[in-house]
């Protein structure tokens, strides 16, 4: 009885993580990153490269501009925010990207 009454992390839905950059860290505890997916045009079957801005939560304040970060999936922290670091798989080199 006890059994079904608890849930376990593995009974749970999977969550849904991505891989992108972070593009902003100016909010206290927010990073702003650019997830990247390529996909064929449906009529013209070429490559294409499509970006999303995700709204992240980082409690530390440990990731900077120009880091490869994972995300996961959370519940509503705010309007915006509803994905939250993971880890940071990849460093920066520190400068941050110029807009062409």
């Amino acid at each position: 009885m006890a059994e079904t009454t608890t849930i376990s992390e593995a009974a749970r839905a999977k969550r849904k993580e991505r891989v992108g950059e972070v593009i902003s860290n100016k909010m206290t505890k927010t990073i702003i990153v650019r997830i990247q997916r390529r996909f064929p045009h449906p009529t013209y079957k070429k490559v294409v490269t499509g970006y999303k801005k995700l709204y992240a939560h980082d409690e530390k304040g440990e990731a900077k501009v120009g880091d490869h970060v994972r995300l996961e999936e959370t519940r509503p922290l705010s309007k915006t925010k509803r994905w939250r670091l993971v880890e940071i798989v990849e460093r920066g080199s520190g400068v941050a990207r110029v807009a062409v």
